[in-house]
């Protein structure tokens, strides 16, 4: 069960990853990159979905 909550926070790594993407592209270019930005709000749902799935689960043991 502790793998499930390492990936949990991987989730976070690659949103700081996509942000920190998004932010260099923006300062070399003046360009915004918006996949970027989707994946890093993506990556944060997904921190919280699986955060509240594995509190579901240990709930139910």
């Amino acid at each position: 069960m502790k793998l499930f909550k390492l990936f949990q926070y991987a989730y976070i790594v690659f949103a700081v990853l996509f942000v920190y993407d998004a932010f260099a592209e923006y300062n070399s270019t003046g360009q915004v990159k918006y996949l970027s930005l989707f994946l890093a709000a993506l990556a944060v749902f997904m921190f919280f979905f699986r955060k509240k799935f594995n509190n579901k689960f240990d709930n139910n043991k």
